[in-house]
């Protein structure tokens, strides 16, 4: 994510912030062009699979970009600092890689996009340029969800019998991810005195919420991890899979948005946790 202090989130047109997101998303299938290249020399096939699926995956984005570009030409701009993070996968030996590691790459660098976006749409100096920003972000989150999908799937693949797990209830793990906020000193450089309480005070709040509306069924509480609950990171990372599994599989309108609005506050939550 760029320097707050450049706030390069502000967009001052709407040709500006459809040129960003160009920028952004061809950014991505530059990276990961780059890493099925590599992967194919080395002679790894199943990741070159895995990066030749992201990058059609990025390519669709990009094409809705254009699409909504039309018959604009792009301005020229210059990102404060790539956005897109190969996390060492482009030095690391091929045969510490897997496609778990991929997805969550994969994962991390639509999450980055997502949170730019929220940034965008809240410094907007329109409705017009807000309700874009806006729009990208729910772009943003429902290409979350389907990483995130292929990131499971990866890995119980590759732990497919290894861990032990118990049965999960959200409010009890929403109040458990309030302790660990309430118990962690705010370390990181330049962290708001008041983000991590006030992280925690929303969690309790989405507990109390859940208890007194439950929604409704996903498989995911039936296993949760063991070591799990006890850790701050993997909390938020579990919390988000269930709020946008919830989200598809709720029947009404408002119960979804319910889901997609906790998966968003999940998702601002993990970024606050992986910089401390």
């Amino acid at each position: 994510m760029p320097e707050s202090g450049s706030e390069p989130w502000v967009m001052a047109s709407m040709s500006e912030l459809l040129s960003f997101a160009r920028a952004m998303e061809q950014e991505a299938v530059d990276g990961y062009v780059a890493l099925a290249a590599r992967m194919r020399a080395e002679g790894r096939p199943d990741l070159t699979a895995v990066f030749e699926r992201l990058i059609a995956e990025e390519k669709g984005h990009l094409g809705k970009v254009n699409q909504w570009l039309g018959d604009q030409a792009p301005e020229p701009v210059s990102l404060a600092e790539p956005l897109f993070d190969d996390e060492g996968a482009g030095v690391v030996a091929s045969e510490l890689l897997t496609s778990y590691r991929a997805f969550s790459m994969a994962v991390r660098n639509e999450e980055r996009a997502f949170v730019f976006w929220t940034y965008a749409a809240a410094h907007a100096p329109s409705d017009e340029i807000r309700q874009a920003a806006e729009r990208l972000a729910r772009e943003e989150l429902g290409h979350v969800a389907t990483l995130r999908r292929e990131r499971r799937r990866a890995f119980h693949e590759m732990r497919r019998g290894e861990s032990s797990s118990v049965r999960g209830d959200l409010p009890v793990l929403e109040r458990r991810l309030s302790d660990l906020l309430g118990s962690h000193p705010a370390s990181a450089p330049g962290e708001p005195s008041g983000r991590l309480p006030g992280l925690a005070n929303e969690a309790l709040e989405r507990a109390a919420a859940l208890s007194e509306d439950p929604p409704g069924e996903t498989p995911l509480l039936d296993h949760v991890p063991e070591n799990v609950p006890g850790r701050l990171v993997p909390l938020c990372e579990f919390l988000l899979d269930c709020y946008l599994d919830l989200a598809e599989r709720e029947s009404t309108e408002a119960a979804r948005e319910r889901m997609q609005t906790f998966a968003s506050d999940m998702i601002r939550c993990l970024y606050a946790a992986r910089e401390l």
